[in-house]
């Protein structure tokens, strides 16, 4: 590893209600370890950590579980193997073991339920029964959509998490996550399908089948610009929620748990999320597409290459303060050609005085083709002289 530092019912009828983005009188503050024992803030348009405690220690997600079932769904219609519009009926044995059973929809035994309003039911009032009806409609057995749900955790990065259910029920501890692969989750759900997650995460309220139920979600309606996304608890775990909001085009990922009660867990989600916007300024370090280093390769066309980000590269620093930057250039190096344009070939470690350490993907500027050998000669001669 080479490091150069640089200086740079038939179908029942559903309605739902959208988040009303009212302001509440909240202190921002990092939640105490008794309200909050595990703590994480990611900013979604950087990926930078903004801060984290005990994050990569594993628990129960609940209904947690529900949000990859819901990304899953989302990337099934993306590629054509899901439509909203799809009606599914319930089984016989899911109705008598789901019908009642902690969160639930109300689906009658006779239902012919949209994915639409599955997933409406899923992601507002954690329907347990409409997650088991989604998965054996979608993959024909609730075994056959968990193994997608751990192909998908395991495409995404999701590195300490797996997936026993489709809804979360307890599992003996076979259902385990991380907050940090649940802010992985959360951000590839909502930057690769926004119109989706618009469409179906934060509502504050649902009816179905002549029964309103509403949200538990401690912030959408309450902090402004909240939007979900979703709260678990079990009584080994302790409760938790995962959420987000936008503000002024900047999005926030949270991740609260192991609370010991609701109302510590709903207090530590609205303090930390204010927290996270009241306390930081962003700052541009390179624009999009613009050169930020260059790497050294063998065997091709050219010596070296140059490198971008993926998009502009943006930092959080806390705010009234001007903390010392220091950016690292980290690749295998020297490059082996031939390397595609676009291909990501190194990052760009970014450090900041107090913060959690940045990591950023950057990719080959332009293709460089393997040398030919009038350019290996040339090459060789190079290296010698220099």
């Amino acid at each position: 590893m080479r490091n150069c530092l640089i200086s740079l019912v038939g179908l029942a009828a559903i309605s739902f209600t959208s988040p009303l983005g009212a302001k509440a009188s909240i202190a921002p503050s990092i939640p105490s370890e008794e309200d909050a024992p595990i703590a994480y803030m990611l900013d979604a348009s950087s990926g930078q950590v903004l801060f984290q405690r005990d994050v990569d220690r594993r628990f129960m997600p609940a209904s947690i579980t529900k949000v990859m079932t819901t990304f899953l769904a989302f990337e099934w219609m993306e590629e054509g193997r899901l439509f909203p519009q799809q009606v599914y009926g319930v089984r016989p044995e899911t109705f008598r073991r789901w019908h009642r059973k902690g969160s639930t929809m109300f689906l009658p035994a006779d239902a012919r339920v949209t994915v639409d309003d599955l997933l409406h039911g899923v992601t507002t009032v954690s329907a347990n029964d409409g997650a088991v009806v989604l998965a054996e409609g979608a993959a024909g057995t609730v075994e056959d959509w968990v193994a997608a749900m751990n192909a998908k955790a395991r495409e995404i990065g999701m590195a300490n998490s797996h997936y026993g259910t489709a809804n979360g029920w307890m599992d003996e501890g076979r259902t385990f996550v991380t907050a940090r692969d649940l802010g992985t989750l959360a951000r590839a759900m909502i930057t690769r399908h926004p119109s989706k997650y618009r469409h179906f995460v934060g509502a504050t309220g649902l009816k179905y089948n002549g029964i309103e139920q509403r949200n538990h979600d401690p912030i959408s309606g309450v902090v402004p610009g909240a939007d979900g996304i979703k709260t678990g608890f079990t009584n080994q775990a302790g409760y938790g929620f995962l959420g987000s909001a936008k503000r002024n085009g900047r999005r926030l990922i949270m991740v609260v748990a192991a609370s010991p009660t609701g109302r510590a867990r709903n207090r530590a989600a609205r303090s930390f999320i204010e927290w996270g916007f009241d306390n930081f300024d962003t700052r541009t370090l390179f624009a999009d597409g613009a050169r930020i280093a260059s790497a050294r390769v063998q065997q091709g066309g050219v010596s070296k290459v140059d490198l971008a980000a993926r998009g502009p590269v943006r930092i959080s620093v806390p705010k009234g303060l001007d903390p010392r930057v220091t950016l690292t250039l980290r690749y295998e190096g020297p490059l082996q050609a031939p390397i595609a344009k676009g291909e990501q070939v190194a990052e760009l470690i970014v450090e900041i005085d107090g913060m959690p350490e940045h990591r950023v993907p950057l990719v080959a500027r332009e293709e460089v083709l393997e040398a030919t050998a009038v350019q290996r000669v040339f090459n060789a001669l190079r290296s010698w002289v220099t």
